[in-house]
């Protein structure tokens, strides 16, 4: 059976208000940093497991962003760099330039200077109740945002280039956390979302220089590479395929159809957490092409926008997925984290809360179990 955990969450939570003043003042020394961060992971524990979660995370509350273990962790950045994008707010009418300080462009040959994950692994494995999830950036996602003509072709020729410069260091920390016990590790992959969405596809063939296809058919290498020898039994490998998670805001949108039938069939891992909390996703019936062996997560409950979902429509969503994918094979989630950036979504930790207390509940009603 391809899935364990039936009550699931993509991995980011809302940084407590504390924990955020604490990282804007220049006089917080690193030691009353991590002790505050230890403090605030501890807690976020307990709370999962009040609700039922039987797998957990520390909620990416010592990250700056999603991606901030590997800026944290190698050279060849120039650290003064955003992401400035298009962003669709709640009603998806207008887009918005909004920025997000990551980190910078790559400008030399890039250098592993730590593990990534070892500080954060180390402590959630020492307090968590349970088993350990694990998140991690898809190495395609650096490219897209690090590199930039003119700047970065100084030390890599080609987006391609750098892209395969990166693979040794995700798939080094894939296998150190497999070796280390770690049983859940979930790759965070938005750039997948590029080839369902015209508008990306099109930036990929004037940016890049590539056609999509192409740029797809590398993504889908690199996933596997990064992956390749971490199954182990009680392993669970799988990917959250992000549309774009900013402030309660998005950047793509469009059915899974253009991708669906490769996606499924050659990504080498065992679960696909999807977005579906809205119609920007299109309808279930791309998860024909998911195979008998491997399980999906429907990202049902929004983790953008604080209003509470009627579980009534979610058990009908689900009933609507089964048409296509076994019940056996199924679980729930949010659409997304709660925080891929450090300051978060646009709700309240106790609205936060809310919808993974629904999450666990609507579980229960449809699997008995979390």
């Amino acid at each position: 059976m391809p899935v364990t955990y039936r009550a699931d969450h993509v991995g980011s939570l809302l940084r407590p208000a504390a924990l955020q003043r604490a990282r804007q003042d220049p006089s917080t020394s690193p030691g009353a940093l991590r002790q505050l961060e230890d403090e605030h992971v501890v807690a976020l524990l307990a709370h999962q497991q009040a609700l039922g979660f039987r797998v957990f995370t520390d909620g990416e509350l010592r990250r700056s962003h999603f991606m901030g273990d590997f800026y944290d962790s190698v050279d060849g950045l120039d650290r003064d760099g955003s992401i400035a994008g298009a962003w669709r707010g709640q009603q998806g009418a207008t887009a918005s330039s909004a920025v997000v300080s990551v980190a910078g462009l790559v400008v030399d040959r890039i250098k592993q200077t730590k593990r990534l994950t070892k500080h954060e692994v180390d402590f959630l494995t020492r307090h968590s109740p349970g088993a350990v999830k694990m998140t991690l950036p898809s190495a395609n996602q650096f490219p897209a945002i690090a590199y930039r003509k003119g700047v970065s072709d100084c030390a890599y020729p080609t987006h391609s280039e750098f892209l395969w410069d990166v693979v040794p260091i995700i798939k080094a920390e894939i296998d150190a956390l497999v070796a280390e016990g770690v049983t859940y590790i979930q790759i965070d992959a938005p750039r997948y979302s590029y080839y369902l969405d015209p508008k990306w596809r099109e930036h990929i063939q004037r940016e890049m220089n590539v056609s999509p296809d192409e740029a797809l058919d590398e993504a889908v290498r690199v996933d596997n590479v990064c992956l390749a020898g971490a199954r182990r039994p009680g392993v669970t490998l799988a990917i959250h395929l992000c549309r774009g998670n900013n402030r309660s805001q998005w950047y793509a949108e469009g059915s899974y159809d253009p991708i669906a039938e490769k996606l499924f069939s050659e990504l080498d891992v065992d679960l696909f957490l999807l977005e579906y909390e809205s119609s920007r996703a299109g309808s279930f019936e791309p998860l024909r092409f998911v195979p008998k062996e491997k399980g999906v997560v429907l990202g049902l409950v929004s983790s953008k926008f604080p209003q509470l979902e009627y579980e009534d429509r979610l058990l009908r969503r689900i009933d609507e997925a089964a048409r296509y994918v076994p019940l056996e094979n199924l679980a729930i989630s949010p659409q997304c984290g709660f925080a891929s950036s450090l300051e978060g979504n646009l709700l309240t930790e106790d609205e936060q809360w809310s919808k993974l207390s629904l999450v666990a509940d609507t579980a229960r009603r449809v699997w008995g179990t979390t």
